[in-house]
């Protein structure tokens, strides 16, 4: 992963934030859900840089970030419609990285 695209994910999770602020409720397990994935996002992401390894394969602690958003967007797809989109989007970023 780049810079670019770290810089790019965590774009997306603020808007992800801003959009899920803006909307209200959410289901709180939802929220819970995906404030564990924007954590081991971010804890990827620090480690990284950290290390000095954007561009090195993720290691295994991060395997199914992108389906876990996957997930997410499926689930929120039901309560909230207009939030899925942007967890696909995450999702699909994510996937494309490798993540």
């Amino acid at each position: 992963m780049s810079n670019d695209h770290a810089a790019q994910l965590q774009q997306r999770l603020q808007t992800l934030h801003n959009d899920i602020a803006s909307t209200g409720e959410v289901d709180p397990e939802l929220k819970d859900l995906l404030h564990r994935l924007d954590g081991d996002i971010k804890t990827l992401l620090e480690r990284r840089l950290a290390a000095g390894t954007v561009d090195q394969t993720p290691e295994s602690s991060t395997y199914g970030l992108a389906e876990r958003s996957q997930e997410l967007s499926a689930k929120f797809a039901v309560k909230h419609p207009h939030l899925e989109p942007a967890l696909r989007e995450l999702g699909n970023m994510l996937s494309s990285m490798g993540i």
